[in-house]
């Protein structure tokens, strides 16, 4: 049989799988990476192995075990009542300032962690207020996509990006940052619109606001005093990646290794809380596309929309861009991210200005990851931490919300492109 059919044949299965949800998608993206090495002659081990990007995985690593050590303090169960206590038990008001705090800590922090920590406390914040907790736990989702956007280590697909690029977190903030403001801004004012009718209490009066001293939630002083401490090191570190000469793997390994050492916490229990999955999610993920790429069907993707558009760097931009939200909330945004990098990448060995189309791909994938509940980790996990707590959220709910927020979204993404790298 054709190579390039097999290879295509397990992609598809593979992707087939991973939307299914039937099956652990680490699980069936190793067995496709896997059987692509076996079944693909030519496709030897050492060619697939030197395709996984150490650089993403050491990344995601560091960040996790930061994440989780400074997630032992309390100060993200702290963030939830005082949001609660600011809004003085308006829930409309409490929601905006959850979003908030959850969109710029997703951009400091991966914003899967993020989402995972925050979600108990909106429980108890839409339990104390009579309300349910699923606009509350969808408008987070939502906002940790937003925010996660913003930097190189928010959101998976940036960190896939910047690695094949050469983006560092700097430069990836400031042609970023500026859209995600606006988008978060506009989301935030937006939220009462798009929630009207889920943010009622049928007596508001019976609705205090929470008396708790969040003072008393952080347990550990001096472990978060350390923790803010690495994690501010560590962003430093990522703004002058480029002039220390350092990847972003080295910088973000070396402060979890200080913050493991400084804090004296047992490194089996540190890295027993690492997201091994998600991490072998990815190994799969970029074995399996690197067999695409080793049988050529990524030349004839990449000459086929380059044929497509004539060459035209604003059309191919545009289209990237809306095609790339489809797509990534049809089928999740980080294999579809992986997919579509070495295709640009073809684009710009055939002579086309590919600089504005990193950043119509960075746009339309994570936040066309909004737009349904499989189209990005962070929303998988919300969607499984709310079943689990008897609040299931359904495909068609969340899509009604998603798909409202990536139109709009992608609608400010074309003007922002327009304006700032096509004119």
């Amino acid at each position: 049989m054709n190579e390039a059919i097999i290879a295509v044949t397990i992609f598809v299965l593979v992707y087939a799988a991973i939307v299914s949800e039937k099956v652990d998608r680490a699980a069936v993206a190793l067995v496709g990476g896997m059987a692509a090495i076996i079944f693909i002659k030519s496709y030897s081990q050492d060619v697939a192995f030197d395709a996984i990007d150490l650089n993403v995985l050491f990344l995601l690593t560091g960040m996790m075990v930061i994440a989780n050590i400074m997630g032992e303090t309390g100060v993200f169960q702290w963030m939830g009542v005082k949001a609660i206590q600011l809004g003085k038990g308006n829930p409309t008001r409490i929601m905006q300032i959850l979003v908030l705090v959850t969109a710029v800590t997703s951009a400091m922090l991966d914003n899967v962690t993020v989402v995972v920590l925050l979600a108990p406390v909106t429980l108890v914040a839409a339990s104390s207020l009579g309300v349910s907790p699923i606009p509350f736990l969808i408008a987070e989702t939502l906002a940790s996509n937003i925010g996660g956007a913003s930097t190189l280590i928010g959101d998976p697909p940036n960190i896939l990006i910047g690695s094949a690029a050469g983006i560092d977190f700097l430069t990836f903030l400031i042609n970023m940052g500026p859209y995600i403001l606006i988008t978060l801004i506009l989301f935030v004012l937006g939220l009462p619109l798009l929630f009207r009718n889920q943010l009622k209490i049928a007596n508001a009066e019976v609705v205090e606001p929470a008396t708790v001293d969040a003072s008393t939630l952080i347990t550990d002083d001096v472990l978060l005093r350390k923790s803010l401490t690495v994690l501010g090191l560590v962003l430093v570190g990522f703004m002058l990646h480029g002039f220390l000469g350092l990847e972003s793997a080295t910088i973000a390994l070396a402060g979890a290794a200080v913050l493991i050492l400084w804090t004296r916490e047992s490194a089996h229990k540190v890295f027993h809380h690492v997201e091994w999955a998600t991490l072998m999610f990815f190994v799969g993920l970029f074995v399996l596309v690197e067999a695409l790429v080793h049988v050529g069907v990524i030349d004839v993707i990449a000459s086929w929309l380059l044929e497509t558009t004539k060459g035209n760097v604003a059309v191919t931009t545009i289209a990237l861009l809306w095609g790339s939200a489809l797509l990534s909330g049809l089928v999740d945004n980080i294999p579809y991210t992986a997919t579509i990098i070495p295709v640009i990448q073809k684009l710009g060995e055939g002579g086309m200005d590919i600089w504005p189309l990193w950043w119509a791909l960075a746009m339309g994938a994570d936040l066309g990851g909004n737009l349904t509940i499989i189209g990005a980790s962070a929303n998988v996990v919300v969607a499984s931490f709310a079943e689990r707590s008897g609040h299931k959220i359904s495909f068609v709910t969340f899509a009604k919300y998603g798909m409202v927020t990536t139109f709009f979204s992608m609608l400010i993404a074309t003007v922002y492109l327009w304006a700032f790298y096509l004119r």
